[in-house]
């Protein structure tokens, strides 16, 4: 049996922890584990963590960024047993990043505001050295659609390719909306999916410019939902009736009643 370290607030207890779990004498699932096979743990660990943020809920916070820092020392400790890099290496490559792209920080370079700031990093980013160019799109394909669609809208916004107000943007949602229903009029299956995915793409850019990130927005509207139909679930329940059974009107007349219920109002 192995002792585990006993100061639990130590980044070093941490990875020693972990060491402990892949060790011949450790846990068999970790042990079991690739540096593939638990991407999928990464992004639900991200995603926990940014709901836990929006929740405001301090000790999910803290909890939750736990769990995100674990996957990093995970990923490292499985990097370090294949000879390839270290927590350690890790650490030195984002501490050298922050220090190279804040050159008004740590240089001559001036910024008085979020946006020269800003600025600033992605024209450090440019010029360093030995990294591949990738174009302008230069995130994740994987990032969540709408997050990557606002990424999108302000990279051509750098390039003076964008609307000028929101009232614009708004006017070419009601255009795709009308292509859409056009689409649909028509029973076009491609042309409706090609035509949804430019609403969703615009609405983005909407968001974009009414100063929201429509992944965000929609995490909300998403939450919201979900209160107001468990209140009708638990109200139908409480009463002794099968939810499924309710004919629409009614539920209709429930759905009103659940948005004074709920706690997202």
């Amino acid at each position: 049996m192995l002792t585990p370290p006993t100061d639990r607030k130590s980044i070093d207890s941490l990875r020693k922890i972990m060491q402990d779990l892949l060790s011949p004498e450790g846990c068999p699932w970790d042990k079991s584990q690739t540096p593939q096979s638990i991407v999928p743990n990464m992004i639900e660990e991200a995603h926990e963590a940014a709901e836990a943020i929006e929740s405001k809920n301090v000790e999910n916070i803290k909890e939750e960024l736990g769990d995100v820092l674990m996957q990093v020392i995970f990923q490292s400790a499985m990097a370090e047993k294949l000879g390839q890099f270290s927590f350690d290496d890790v650490v030195g490559a984002i501490c050298q990043k922050l220090i190279t792209r804040h050159p008004h920080v740590y240089g001559d370079k001036k910024a008085s505001s979020a946006d020269q700031a800003l600025e600033s990093w992605n024209s450090m980013k440019d010029k360093e050295a030995g990294k591949a160019k990738k174009g302008p799109f230069d995130f994740p394909k994987a990032l969540p659609s709408l997050s990557r669609a606002h990424k999108i809208g302000n990279k051509t916004k750098d390039l003076n390719f964008d609307w000028q107000q929101p009232s614009e943007v708004l006017t070419k949602v009601d255009e795709e909306l009308q292509e859409l229903r056009l689409a649909l009029k028509n029973q076009d299956r491609e042309n409706i999916f090609e035509e949804l995915g430019d609403l969703f793409f615009v609405i983005a850019q909407l968001a974009r410019h009414l100063g929201f990130e429509a992944e965000t927005a929609a995490r909300a509207a998403n939450n919201k939902f979900e209160e107001r139909f468990l209140w009708m679930l638990e109200h139908a329940k409480s009463t002794g009736v099968d939810f499924k059974s309710i004919p629409l009107d009614e539920k209709e007349r429930l759905w009103q009643q659940s948005k004074l219920h709920s706690p997202l109002g």
